[in-house]
């Protein structure tokens, strides 16, 4: 029973002293795990603002488990992405320590849309959470692996961090 309660304690002390997203100068890093169709991974994340709720950054994702079907090699697996967000968590209103972000992003293999979503528990640590999706096709060629792994809607899950 301590630890629930000294867990509590703690969570609302968090809870108070965070913030989403701060404007111009405002740096976040993200690192977590990439979810499609036929490969799994990590990615990572840096963004930088530009303004109240605008910022850009560039985004890194690469392949670990790829299905078996399909022979990918290391520039199949990578991808870099420089990205543009609207933040919108303060023009939201929901809660100072959230942040919605739709925005664009141009890859070496697409051009893609992302939703994303980040909370802060404390004044550097929150989670964050980003659906990523192809606006144009990376390839029509089935026989590529890129029109099997750029393709497709993505999901991605992990930890984010004030810099």
């Amino acid at each position: 029973m301590k630890n629930i309660i000294l867990l509590a304690a703690l969570m609302a002390f968090g809870f108070g002293n965070s913030q989403a997203f701060e404007g111009k100068g405002d740096q976040k890093f993200q690192v977590g795990a990439n979810f499609q169709d036929e490969a799994t991974g990590i990615n990572i994340t840096f963004d930088y603002g530009l303004g109240d709720n605008i910022s850009v950054g560039i985004s890194s994702s690469y392949a670990l488990g790829i299905d078996d079907r399909l022979d990918a090699d290391f520039g199949d697996r990578f991808d870099l992405k420089g990205r543009f967000n609207a933040n919108l968590g303060n023009v939201l209103n929901i809660d100072e320590n959230f942040d919605f972000y739709p925005g664009l992003s141009l890859s070496l293999k697409n051009f893609g849309g992302h939703v994303g979503a980040r909370y802060f528990f404390s004044e550097g640590f929150g989670i964050y959470t980003e659906a990523a999706f192809p606006l144009a096709k990376y390839s029509d060629d089935k026989t590529d692996v890129g029109y099997y792994l750029y393709n497709q809607f993505t999901i991605n899950i992990g930890a984010s961090f004030n810099l």
